[in-house]
């Protein structure tokens, strides 16, 4: 199997829109097909930030109808997850577009997204392995003791967020142990979660997060070609939001 695996999408609907297509896709009842017969995936996080978010996520809804999602929750997946659910989060930090987007929504659509949501997050699996275990697609990455593993606290966080050492950097973020630099493992990882400007190959492993909804752009990587594709973001440029590695 072939698969085009796509970096964090944050809501930028109209640019996964144009990578589809520069992939090849087309859309057939809502659904992206390939005449080659690859299979999309994703490294999670569609939502939150962006301006459309519902349109993102419904696209997910639809794949995930028809048996055809592959898709790696992220850390704003799992808040909007706790938001829907009725906990008290706080409204910061990306979701509060998505929350913005459910209110401007009539009280039945509303509690339609919700109830679907949930259905939809339930599902999925913390991480994906693929091409009998040759692939492997997480969020924010997964170290090598951890493949294998099922639904426990240490793999759950760290695929949501990332090797985090429970310090914060000025700018509100964790601060984060570059765990793909340590990592040995045979499997090849495709991730996403911390924002690069281009996407970043290590030790058997790429994070294919290039920003997008900061600017950047918005990523694919084709496996097993290990090639990356990529279309300009429509959203204005920050660039402290990306980071370096040294």
């Amino acid at each position: 199997m072939k698969y085009d695996i796509i970096g964090d999408i944050h809501g930028c609907y109209n640019e996964l829109c144009q990578l589809l297509k520069k992939l090849g896709y087309t859309m057939d009842k809502g659904i992206p097909l390939h005449p080659s017969g690859r299979s999309i995936a994703f490294v999670g996080d569609a939502a939150d930030r962006g301006p459309e978010s519902i349109q993102t996520i419904e696209l997910m809804f639809r794949l995930q109808d028809e048996n055809q999602l592959i898709y790696s929750p992220g850390n704003h997946c799992n808040k909007l997850y706790r938001y829907v659910k009725g906990n008290k989060i706080q409204l910061q930090y990306g979701i509060e577009t998505t929350v913005a987007e459910l209110n401007s929504l009539s009280n039945k659509s509303r509690l339609k997204f919700i109830e679907r949501y949930i259905k939809f997050y339930e599902a999925l699996p913390l991480y994906y392995s693929l091409d009998n275990g040759k692939l492997i697609i997480a969020h924010a990455g997964i170290r090598e003791d951890l493949i294998g593993t099922t639904h426990t606290k240490k793999l759950r966080s760290f695929v949501l967020y990332g090797d985090v050492t429970g310090e914060i950097l000025p700018n509100g973020r964790p601060l984060r142990r570059d765990w793909a630099k340590q990592y040995t493992g045979e499997a090849f990882i495709v991730y996403g979660h911390t924002p690069v400007e281009h996407a970043r190959f290590i030790n058997n492993t790429v994070n294919i997060d290039t920003g997008c909804v900061f600017g950047g752009r918005l990523s694919a990587l084709r496996y097993p070609e290990k090639e990356i594709v990529s279309v300009p973001s429509f959203q204005p440029f920050i660039a402290d939001r990306f980071t370096t590695f040294p």
